[in-house]
């Protein structure tokens, strides 16, 4: 089973433009058509081109879908510059056709009081309380069943990006590989893919996760990833600029990354 993650950067290229390339970057993530793709930075109008699409953060004009549309007429002026300040973004997962999807489920990674609780704990400031209220963060999940009946738990998330002090993105990873252990059943293979905004070499919630105790496959060197629980699975790879390259442009800011369960 090959399994995609790829942060879409609302359709920019890097460097952004006025042109979105949304549905190339589609094109070009499923032209050889993996059975699962994990995407984020989805544009809110775009969601409904997937299996399963969940608004993170919700467009500023208005009430969804209706805001969604507009946001997208205001945004296709200048795709770079306005980004997800009018559409908004959320998460996706495209299920391929050998596979059948058993159930959804979707929780909010970065909650009011969770981010209360974790703050007292963490010490954090003002500045780092508002900036992880600024944008709602999600991981959504598909349990999906193969032609075997082999079942998988596949969980696809985004985390706060917060340079200044990363421990917001572990809380959100480490409440979310918790999500996904307890949704899922004891057969499932649980995967946990997305971009995480912590690296493996600073980040000792990612080195738990691939530890005995989780017992996850390990984390690439990036902040995109693919854990695997519960089967072999092949090392992260991720793709070269030529194979993300469109028109000489670069699709996104971040190049996808996969790996196989085997």
């Amino acid at each position: 089973m090959l399994i995609r993650s790829w942060n879409l950067f609302h359709g920019n290229t890097l460097p952004p433009q006025r042109t979105g390339f949304l549905g190339e970057m589609i094109r070009v993530a499923t032209a050889d058509d993996p059975d699962v793709l994990c995407v984020q930075e989805v544009p809110a109008w775009a969601l409904g081109l997937f299996t399963a699409g969940d608004v993170a953060a919700r467009p500023r004009v208005g009430p969804v879908p209706i805001s969604a549309r507009l946001g997208h007429r205001l945004t296709r002026p200048n795709q770079g510059l306005f980004r997800s300040a009018f559409s908004g973004q959320g998460n996706a997962i495209l299920v391929g056709p050998a596979l059948r999807v058993l159930s959804r489920s979707v929780l909010t990674l970065n909650p009011r009081r969770f981010r209360d609780g974790r703050a007292r704990v963490l010490g954090l400031g003002l500045r780092a309380r508002l900036a992880w209220a600024k944008e709602r963060r999600i991981v959504q999940a598909v349990r999906v069943a193969d032609r075997d009946d082999r079942t998988f738990f596949v969980a696809n998330l985004h985390c706060t990006s917060y340079a200044a002090d990363e421990r917001l993105a572990e809380a959100e990873l480490l409440r979310a590989a918790w999500f996904a252990v307890s949704e899922a059943q004891p057969e499932d293979v649980v995967v946990l893919a997305g971009d995480f905004n912590v690296t493996a070499a600073r980040s000792s919630t990612l080195r738990s996760l691939a530890g005995a105790e989780w017992g996850f496959s390990e984390p690439g060197p990036g902040i995109d990833h693919i854990l695997v629980r519960g089967a072999p699975a092949t090392p992260l790879r991720r793709w070269s600029d030529e194979q993300r390259a469109h028109g000489g442009r670069l699709l996104s800011d971040h190049a996808p990354v996969e790996l196989e369960i085997t």
